[in-house]
């Protein structure tokens, strides 16, 4: 009778920790890196923080991001796998011709509404429904997805400090450690910032590499001191790349070509302007602007496939998008000024992102460390959408379906890390403590 009871006791344990696992049992660190092109690390001998990162894991030579190769875009395609049209975050600016909703690149009361955001399940959620997440400064932790929420998120505030993100790698850790939680993300934005304000090949871009790089090294430095080496996975990733723009020499004015009083709305400038005209004006709008250089126009149904982005439920009846290094805007006077913090315009934005995603400076970049991954390896290129495959595996979660292509990243995990973990069947555990119970009643 007392080796049935042990038998039970023991059982009973096993049941209430796979219970309680949920999800795989390695935890994860992710770094979205936003704007951070796929050569800034280049010379790695300047970087010991990355350095060390690539050399105990894995690198790509670049991701190419999702059409458009804008941020919230890619945020959605990175974390679901799926491409635009998909998940439905279609662009930083979107209007919903229905409800007369706009979602202003997560800046007003109605980008928060599900209306954007439930088109897919983040692998944040799908974590969430399972174990813990914590989140800092990521948008759109703070929306309620599919009726689910991270259990932490420090909400997003414009260009977060290199102490913050110290600050948060330290917290992740902590919780990641202790089993508070089973994923952490982080989001820092300066590279983004200072890409644009000052162009992708400014000393204010490296010295912002070098300051995020003096994080990395606070990151090693902290994984050896928690002796987490060998029990956490990390993964660093950008949305898209940055290029160069001259803003008075090549910039596309609308009204120079149409009267914007045929444009019901307009969402967006820059690279991808989304046009609604008066329906008895479309053809009229149509027609004008394809006239105009330096910009393809394009019919809902006419938007090229490869762009996986026509099947969107926001994308409008014309969308513009310029060739690299132009600017689409109504007139000059709607050009954005950057300014220094004071309300004062500083001067000209120099650097800017959204083009074909296949154009070589929207590239972006993708390396990842720790048992599950291979050490020392530089891989061949990828896509945004098949990094979700990753994250999902080195977790034991099941990926929802998706996008991505699991033959372009599973050479980049270990021998034994490439292949599922099997996870006992519930259902079995149940049986087992069945027949226990049974034989011990007899």
């Amino acid at each position: 009778m007392y080796a049935c009871a042990e038998s039970l006791r023991l059982l009973v344990a096993v049941l209430l920790v796979v219970g309680q696992q949920g999800v795989g049992s390695r935890p994860l660190l992710v770094f979205l890196i936003d704007g951070f092109r796929y050569d800034y690390m280049d010379d790695l001998n300047a970087l010991p923080g990355f350095r060390q990162l690539v050399e105990n894991g894995v690198k790509v030579d670049y991701v190419t991001p999702d059409f458009p190769s804008l941020s919230y875009p890619n945020y959605y395609s990175l974390m679901t796998g799926r491409n635009s049209d998909v998940h439905q975050m279609t662009g930083n600016y979107m209007w919903d011709e229905v409800s007369m909703k706009e979602f202003l690149i997560g800046t007003n009361p109605d980008s928060r509404l599900p209306l954007w955001w439930d088109g897919s399940e983040p692998i944040w959620v799908t974590v969430q429904k399972k174990g813990n997440v914590r989140m800092y400064y990521w948008p759109g932790c703070e929306v309620e997805i599919l009726g689910v929420r991270p259990s932490f998120c420090e909400e997003y505030v414009y260009n977060p400090s290199v102490k913050n993100l110290t600050d948060s790698i330290e917290n992740a850790l902590d919780s990641l450690q202790s089993g508070k939680a089973e994923m952490a993300a982080i989001y820092y934005e300066k590279i983004d910032v200072e890409g644009h304000h000052f162009g992708p090949d400014s000393h204010q871009i490296k010295t912002a590499v070098r300051e995020l790089d003096t994080a990395m090294q606070t990151l090693n430095k902290k994984i050896k001191e928690k002796n987490m080496g060998d029990k956490l996975n990390v993964m660093l990733f950008s949305d898209h790349g940055m290029t160069k723009i001259q803003w008075m020499e090549r910039v596309i004015e609308l009204d120079k070509y149409i009267n914007m009083s045929d444009i019901v709305k307009m969402m967006d400038r820059g690279v991808v302007v989304s046009l609604w005209p008066k329906h008895n004006k479309h053809q009229e709008v149509y027609s004008a602007l394809s006239q105009v250089p330096n910009m393809g126009v394009y019919e809902k149904q006419n938007i090229p496939d490869r762009f996986h982005y026509k099947g969107g439920k926001f994308v409008p009846p014309l969308t513009l998008v310029a060739e690299p290094g132009w600017f689409i805007t109504e007139n000059k006077a709607t050009l954005p000024y950057w300014n220094n913090g004071t309300g004062v315009a500083s001067g000209w934005q120099k650097g800017w992102h959204g083009y074909d995603n296949t154009f070589i400076d929207m590239r972006a970049f993708f390396l990842a460390t720790g048992p599950d991954f291979k050490k020392g390896v530089q891989a061949a290129p990828i896509r945004a959408v098949d990094i979700y495959n990753l994250m999902c595996r080195t977790m034991g979660v099941e990926p929802l379906p998706n996008n991505g292509s699991w033959s372009r990243v599973e050479y980049l995990l270990s021998r034994a890390s490439n292949q599922p973990r099997p996870v006992l069947p519930w259902s079995l555990l149940m049986g087992l403590l069945l027949i226990l119970l049974v034989s011990c009643w007899h």
